[in-house]
């Protein structure tokens, strides 16, 4: 039976990139593990750096990524105001730096990412990636650095444990999909929005697709065994969760519940 996942879902890294370098916010919680991952990428001393992920609105974590400039540019992985809630004052703060998502909603100073959208800074190339499933506007980040790749997956794929599919916005036939692309990026490390860094993005998705598919299967038990409505799965499926994280696990139950065709009151 499938408990609840505190763990890895693949190998730590051993060590981050030269290029890479991780500033974690001070808003650890239930939600957000030891608190949100800023990474700050640079392909050389001096060049301008590629911010991902500003994380809240706390002065003394902005002004550690300010201290990491000169910053050529801005992204963000989705909008949930963990990951975004400092991105204005940062880029008041940076004179004219773009903000740039794929949601118009997050973008500051230029357009909208889309599909595979290449991003050239100063010997640093960055490709968006859409992995919708957590929120509807979730995208990943393929980063290289010469010969050296990295993937950034916002709440995707996390370093620790498993996201939370944010029903309705988020939708778990999407996530499952995401998760098949990512399994083909094979010892790529993860540079996740939270928690460590992961030796292999393949490994993880892969791991987290067994995983969502056990969860799947004891659902389809619960409502065979009379469960109807999601606070009822959750406390059936969900019973090794801390209480206080059942209104999150209710989200991902909602998405499952509705990939399986299981009408909800």
């Amino acid at each position: 039976m499938t408990g609840h996942l505190t763990v890895p879902a693949a190998a730590l890294a051993d060590a981050l990139p030269e290029w890479v370098t991780l500033l974690r916010a001070p808003n650890p919680g239930p939600m957000t593990l030891d608190g949100t991952n800023t990474w700050v990428l640079r392909a050389a001393p001096g060049a301008p750096a590629v911010v991902v992920d500003p994380g809240p609105a706390d002065e003394g974590h902005l002004d550690r990524i300010v201290a990491h400039g000169p910053i050529g540019a801005v992204l963000i992985t989705h909008g949930h105001p963990d990951h975004t809630e400092g991105a204005a004052p940062l880029a008041g703060r940076l004179d004219g730096v773009p903000v740039r998502a794929a949601d118009p909603a997050h973008t500051i100073g230029g357009d909208p990412l889309t599909d595979g959208y290449p991003l050239d800074v100063a010997g640093l190339g960055i490709r968006l990636v859409p992995t919708p499933g957590h929120t509807g506007d979730s995208v990943c980040f393929l980063a290289r650095r010469g010969d050296e790749q990295v993937v950034l997956t916002g709440d995707t794929i996390l370093g620790r444990g498993t996201t939370v599919v944010a029903h309705p916005d988020g939708h778990l036939g999407d996530y499952l999909a995401s998760l098949e692309l990512l399994t083909t990026y094979r010892g790529i490390p993860v540079l996740p929005g939270h928690g460590p860094a992961l030796a292999d993005c393949g490994a993880a998705a892969e791991f987290y697709l067994a995983h969502r598919r056990a969860r799947l299967d004891q659902v389809r038990a619960a409502v065979a065994a009379g469960a109807r409505t999601a606070a009822e799965v959750v406390a059936a499926v969900y019973a090794d969760v801390d209480r206080s994280l059942w209104w999150a696990a209710e989200w991902s139950v909602r998405a499952q519940l509705e990939h399986l065709g299981v009408e909800q009151p």
